[in-house]
C-alpha cells in the first residue's frame, strides 16, 4: 500500500459497521473484469485501509453480513445522523493496520481461499 495513492472506487453503495461510538468502517463493493467483486474498506475520512477479492457479488455481501456490516441505504435511521465518506479516495493505514485482510478481525465462514 503506498500512503496517499488515489483509490477509484466506482460504488457508492455504502457498507456499513459501526466499530464504536462515532466511528464506523465502511465498505464499497466493485466487480473487476473476471468476475470477481473487490470490497473496499474505508474510514470517515475517506482513507482506504484495506481490501479482499471475492468469487462473486454475492458472496462479498454474505461476507460483509457475517461481519457485522450492512447496507446503508437501507438504514434511515442512521441516514439522518451519519454521513457517508465521500471521495476521492486515498489510500490511509489504519491505526491497527489491515484488519480484514489479514483475518484478525474478519469471520470467513469457510477457508480463506474459498471467497
Amino acid at each position: 500500500m503506498n500512503e496517499g495513492e488515489r483509490v477509484e472506487i466506482v460504488s457508492r453503495d455504502y457498507w456499513i459497521k459501526v466499530i464504536e461510538m462515532l466511528q464506523q468502517n465502511w465498505a464499497l463493493i466493485d466487480g473487476i473484469e473476471n468476475g470477481r467483486a473487490h470490497v473496499w474498506f474505508v474510514m470517515d475520512g475517506s482513507g482506504v485501509f484495506d481490501e479482499l477479492e471475492f468469487a462473486s457479488y454475492a458472496d462479498a455481501e454474505r461476507a460483509l453480513r457475517r461481519n457485522g456490516f450492512w447496507r446503508f441505504a437501507e438504514d434511515t435511521e442512521a441516514q439522518e445522523f451519519i454521513a457517508t465518506p465521500e471521495p476521492p479516495f486515498d489510500r490511509q493505514p489504519h491505526p491497527n493496520g489491515p484488519i480484514y485482510s489479514t483475518g484478525r478481525y474478519w469471520k470467513s465462514g469457510r477457508s480463506r481461499g474459498d471467497e
